[in-house]
C-alpha cells in the first residue's frame, strides 16, 4: 500500500517555508514542468532524454553527486540538450536522518559538480533548520519540490497505474516527479512518453524549471 500522496495537499504547501517551491504559476502558455530525481543513470537517463526530444520537452534533472561523477558524459548530455540540473545531495540523503553540518556539507560536494542553486531533498525530506541554514548561506538557492509524485519507484504499482497518477493529477502549473534511475525504469520507461503524449494532445508546453 502506497504511503505517499501523488498529489501533494494545499495545506502541506501552505505549511512548509516559502522557499519551497511546490508547483509554478500558470501564464498564458499554460506550461507544466517535468523532473527527474537520482540520475544520471546509463539506461534510464538517455531514454528519457530520447523521449524529452520527441515531445520537444524541456525538463529538470535533479542529479545525485555521486552519480554524476560515475556518468560525466551523460550529465553532459542533459547540459547539451537544454535541460535544467539541480542538486541532490551526493549520497541521495535524507536530511531526516543526517545531522545539519553532513547534510549541507553534501550538498556543497555535489555543487562542485553541478552549477546550479536549484534543490531538491531527497525523498523531500529536510528540516525546517536545514532548509533554513541553507538559505541563509546562500539567498540565490531555491528549493523545487513537486505537485505530483508519479509513483514510479513504487514497485507494487503497475506502469499503467504510474501513468494514470499522473494523468489524473495534471494541470498546468504542475511539477511532476519521475525518475531516471534503476528501481524506477520499469514503470518510468512506460508511464513518460504517455504522459508527454498527454501533455502535447492538451497543447501545453512543457519546460524546465528556472535555473
Amino acid at each position: 500500500m502506497a504511503t505517499y500522496w501523488v498529489k501533494t495537499p494545499q495545506w502541506i504547501k501552505r505549511f512548509f517555508p516559502k522557499q519551497m517551491v511546490w508547483d509554478m504559476p500558470v501564464g498564458e502558455e499554460r506550461a507544466i514542468y517535468i523532473t527527474f530525481d537520482d540520475g544520471p543513470h546509463p539506461i534510464a537517463t538517455p531514454y528519457a532524454l530520447e523521449q524529452l526530444e520527441k515531445y520537444n520537452a524541456a525538463a529538470t534533472f535533479f542529479c545525485v553527486g555521486n552519480n554524476v561523477s560515475k556518468n560525466p558524459g551523460i550529465y553532459e548530455q542533459l547540459l547539451q540538450k537544454g535541460h535544467t540540473t539541480g542538486n541532490h545531495t551526493y549520497n541521495h540523503d535524507n536530511g531526516w536522518k543526517t545531522d545539519s553540518y553532513s547534510y549541507l556539507r553534501s550538498i556543497e560536494k555535489t555543487k562542485k559538480l553541478i552549477n546550479s542553486r536549484s534543490f531538491r531533498p531527497p525523498y523531500g525530506r529536510i528540516k525546517f533548520s536545514q532548509a533554513r541554514k541553507l538559505i541563509k548561506r546562500d539567498p540565490s538557492w531555491r528549493i523545487y519540490m513537486w505537485d505530483i509524485l508519479s509513483g514510479d519507484f513504487d514497485r507494487d504499482i503497475t506502469p499503467e497505474q504510474c501513468a494514470e497518477n499522473v494523468l489524473a493529477n495534471i494541470r498546468p502549473g504542475s511539477i511532476i516527479v519521475f525518475h531516471d534511475s534503476e528501481k524506477a525504469w520499469d514503470r518510468m520507461n512506460y508511464a513518460l512518453p504517455v504522459v508527454l503524449e498527454h501533455c502535447k494532445k492538451m497543447n501545453w508546453e512543457m519546460r524546465a524549471l528556472p535555473k
